[in-house]
């Protein structure tokens, strides 16, 4: 059986912060990132990314419509046509989770029918942390959690970056409301993160240069 493959991300936000940041929103409020469609529904029952949607996903594991506290559903849609937008965004290169327990997270993960790739344990940020890395179709799911368990509350979405055909344009197109492009964790490559809030999104975005290969 395959591993599963992210479809379809809920997001409560209005299509014109999207819009403002380069993104190309359609009328029905969706937008297609790679092979991803996001759902923008509005801030009236919350913001920030709502749920999630998988092909091939295994719906024995989901306790409750959640994998491990995050809201999941199964689906049947195929995969989206890429849409061509302003900001160049060729596919989300990365969705980042957090949990207070990596140990439970993974193992829901796993019952679910995904591989933890990548383990890599890293204070870069401040606190030291374990990333655990799975892959979702073109998408990669950055686990992001304690190096020892704090607390047995659920895990929950925090944000996406994107890949971008040319960082240098996209800084040119959003001016302030972009961060000074810096060198990525990944090797050749550079990202910048967005000033989401200046533009009126609610979800933690950032863009970043293809894989060197690529």
């Amino acid at each position: 059986m395959s591993e599963p493959r992210l479809r379809r991300i809920v997001v409560g936000d209005d299509p014109d912060p999207w819009r403002a940041a380069g993104f190309t929103v359609e009328p029905d409020g969706t937008t297609a990132l790679g092979e991803v469609t996001v759902e923008l529904v509005g801030r009236s029952d919350g913001t920030r990314i709502r749920s999630w949607a998988f092909a091939d996903l295994d719906a024995d594991a989901l306790e409750g419509g959640t994998l491990d506290g995050l809201p999941t559903t199964t689906t049947t849609e195929p995969a989206a046509t890429p849409g061509r937008h302003p900001n160049g965004v060729v596919d989300i290169d990365h969705m980042v989770v957090l949990s207070p327990d990596g140990d439970r997270t993974v193992a829901a993960f796993e019952a679910a029918g995904f591989r933890a790739r990548r383990t890599r344990d890293t204070d870069t940020y401040g606190a030291p942390m374990r990333q655990t890395f799975f892959r979702s179709g073109a998408t990669i799911l950055e686990l992001i959690a304690p190096i020892d368990p704090m607390g047995d509350g659920p895990s929950g979405f925090f944000g996406l970056a994107h890949t971008v055909a040319d960082l240098d344009a996209v800084a040119a197109l959003l001016g302030p409301a972009l961060g000074s492009p810096k060198d990525a964790v990944q090797p050749g490559r550079r990202i910048a993160t967005l000033r989401h809030k200046d533009v009126g999104m609610s979800v933690a975005t950032a863009f970043m240069t293809p894989e060197p290969d690529r």
